[in-house]
């Protein structure tokens, strides 16, 4: 008999339901998750370009899970991906050190930084997200422990960060997400915090009591999930205060998404190689 596992975040209960979504079937496996505004599900898989190929990166599902589409075959090691307010798709391609603009279909747009050019300006860069604003941060995590603005149009405003564990610095600045008010929270794995700092790069607090944070991203109200290696799933209110926290995954989640269309929660899991979903029960 199959049971149901329920976890909670404060008040909100969840369905567990995993393996979500039509298998993937063939090399790579998950490492990041997103939603569009119509609820459609984005599956970024990474595989290893000596040996595979031609392997489409991205997976498009429709809400129900049914495959919808794949693309990306040119990217190279997707690392993270974030789906733009008007349904734009960036994909940050870590070791080509670029983050690849995609149409929501997959032709290619754009991009940010020089293709194959290492330090111009990433470094086997992480993460990438989007302030109200339009400005465009990029979490440049492997080797370059800084983070990296943009205008909406992809201008260079510099950025911030240098190796260490004091505020303002990092080890492994691996995910990056823009709060409503525009404060920009940095998910610093190797030294166990997040960092939230205002949208020029001033540091104002750091949120502890995390083994490795994996993903930071948007909650209802302007809260923070984050993601670790415990492995859990914690919610933070604006201030970083917590408010609730649950395991959802086996092994850590190293992507996760919250939809804003359906309250769904998602997560890109690497061992088991699958894609969870979250799904809200009651109000």
């Amino acid at each position: 008999m199959t049971e149901t596992l329920v976890v909670a975040l404060g008040a909100q209960r969840y369905r567990v339901e995993r393996p979500w979504g039509e298998p993937l079937t063939g090399p790579g496996g998950f490492t990041d998750v997103a939603c569009d505004a119509q609820g459609r599900v984005y599956g970024f898989v990474r595989t290893d370009p000596y040996t595979d190929p031609g392997t489409p990166s991205v997976r498009v599902y429709e809400p129900d899970g049914r495959l919808r589409a794949t693309w990306g075959e040119a990217v190279m090691d997707i690392h993270m991906a974030s789906v733009h307010p008007d349904g734009r798709v960036f994909v940050v391609d870590r070791d080509a050190h670029e983050v690849i603009v995609f149409s929501p279909e997959g032709k290619r747009l754009g991009g940010l930084g020089k293709r194959h050019g290492p330090c111009e300006p990433f470094n086997a860069p992480c993460d990438v997200a989007f302030a109200p604003d339009g400005t465009i941060y990029v979490a440049d995590g492997y080797a370059n422990h800084r983070v990296h603005r943009f205008s909406a149009e992809g201008t260079p405003l510099g950025g911030w960060g240098v190796p260490g564990a004091g505020p303002g610095e990092f080890h492994i600045p691996h995910s990056v997400w823009v709060m409503p008010d525009g404060r920009v929270a940095i998910a610093d794995r190797e030294n166990a915090r997040v960092q939230v700092f205002t949208a020029e790069g001033m540091h104002l607090f750091s949120i502890g009591d995390m083994f490795r944070p994996m993903d930071v991203h948007g909650a209802p109200g302007g809260g923070l999930y984050v993601t670790d290696q415990v492995p859990r799933l914690s919610l933070f209110d604006g201030n970083g205060t917590l408010i609730g926290r649950c395991r959802p995954v086996l092994n850590g989640a190293h992507g996760m998404w919250y939809c804003t269309a359906t309250g769904a929660i998602y997560c890109s899991e690497q061992t088991p190689n699958r894609l969870t979903r979250l799904a809200p029960i009651g109000g």
